[in-house]
Formats: structure tokens, sequence, C-alpha cells
């Protein structure tokens, strides 16, 4: 088998025309936004309300990245004779962009579901100590966090709902049983 010289040349100066003769596809990115797929990953977002100040988003974050203060506050007793309680109150809760490697380990290890994926992507600047979001900017980004798909009605219910229903049926028949034997009076 013999080599014709310049036949790679030849192949390559061929997929050059072929494409050069196609439409681009490409967008003009600030003017045309991209259509994300739904569920997309972009920014690590905060509701506030159902935080807790466990750390645990803080302490298996494996960059360091999240930053929390918080100070503890007492609540005082709602009865007399009860003890009062305290309870810890959110300070600062600030996420360093620059350094988050967009793992998802604190949306996952979070128990109170305070962290959530946002699609927000353009958050770019040219300083990098502007990357350090806040509260307020994480609090902001919640409300772009899409709604949960939908469950399938073909799913089988999960065991907590079974169980809790069960209980539920349990007490109504032994209530139902106990409220006729009461009405039973020979």
């Amino acid at each position: 088998m013999t080599k014709i010289p310049g036949a790679g040349l030849a192949k390559g100066l061929a997929v050059t025309l072929r494409t050069m003769t196609k439409r681009s596809v490409t967008q003009g990115y600030p003017e045309v936004l991209p259509e994300l797929p739904p569920r997309s990953r972009g920014v690590i977002a905060l509701f506030e309300e159902n935080c807790t100040v466990c750390m645990l988003c803080a302490r298996e974050c494996p960059d360091w990245c999240i930053y929390i203060d918080s100070h503890k506050e007492v609540v005082p007793a709602k009865e007399p004779g009860a003890r009062d309680r305290t309870r810890n109150v959110l300070d600062r809760f600030a996420i360093d962009f620059a350094l988050c490697m967009y793992c998802g380990i604190c949306v996952e290890v979070c128990p109170f579901d305070a962290l959530f994926w946002s699609p927000e992507f353009e958050y770019a600047t040219d300083d990098i100590r502007a990357l350090t979001h806040e509260k307020d900017t994480l609090r902001a980004w919640m409300w772009t966090v899409p709604a949960p798909p939908a469950l399938d009605e073909r799913a089988e219910e999960p065991k907590e709902f079974a169980v809790a229903r069960r209980a539920a049926d349990k007490a109504a028949k032994e209530l139902e049983r106990g409220a006729g034997r009461e009405g039973d009076t020979r």
C-alpha cells in the first residue's frame, strides 16, 4: 500500500471547506441568554429561615469556603415555671465562590433544607474579593430556585408516609371502638 503525499493535508482542507459552508450556531451571549436545563446548578442559595446554625455545611465543606457566625439568644418560657430556652441566631452566612468547587456537599448534608442549588450563573466580577457573597445575596438567589419536580403518581408511597398513615388509621379505629363502647350502655 503506497501513501499518497499530502493526503492528510487534503483531508483536513476538505473538513475545513465543509464547515465553512455551514451556518454558525454561536449565540451572542449577553444579548441572548442560554436555555439552561431545568435543575441546572449555578450558585448555592440560602433559605435563612430554615438555617439552625448547626454548622454541618461548614464542617463538611472540603474547601472551607463557608463562613458562619452566630450568637445564642434566650427565648423566655411561655408558661410559668417552665425553663427559658436558648437558640442560635444566624449573624453571618457567607460563601466564597472563589474557593468553592461547586461539589454540592453542603446542599446534600444540610438536614434542614436551608441550602439549595440556584440556576443563577451571572455573578462574575473583576475583583476576586467580590466573589464572597453574604446572606443577603444568597437569600436573593433563593427566589430563583425552581420548584421541585412533581411526584410521579405511579410511584409507590414513601415508607415514612405509609407508616404514619397506618399509625393514624390504627388510632382512628381505636378511637371509634372506644366511642362505640361508651355509647353502648346495657
